[in-house]
């Protein structure tokens, strides 16, 4: 299964992404843990007002279905800035020295 966190806006305007493969993680059941803690159900329809020069986020986990949500920056707290956090640390770790299996 694939995660995935976009960012776009901010002063440049620029998109950046991050991903991993949660099944080639040696710590897959905690990642697994943390996707279910996320409240996908609670993520608005759509982006509510983004303010100028802040960021949006997509997060995507390729789960059964597909959860996807897409949040201002004032909202990715608690586990959706875990979730986040998580995502991009393991990938940029990963860019440097490769995947971990």
């Amino acid at each position: 299964m694939k995660v995935t966190v976009s960012r776009s806006g901010g002063f440049a305007g620029l998109t950046r992404s991050w991903s991993v493969d949660v099944d080639s993680e040696p710590d897959t059941e905690s990642w697994l843990v943390l996707i279910d803690q996320v409240p996908w159900s609670q993520a608005p329809a759509s982006a509510q007002a983004v303010q100028p020069d802040r960021f949006v986020w997509v997060i995507t986990a390729e789960t059964r279905p597909t959860r996807k949500a897409k949040l201002p920056e004032q909202q990715v707290t608690g586990p959706w800035r875990e979730l986040v956090d998580r995502v991009r640390s393991t990938s940029e770790a990963e860019a440097k020295t490769g995947p971990t299996r």
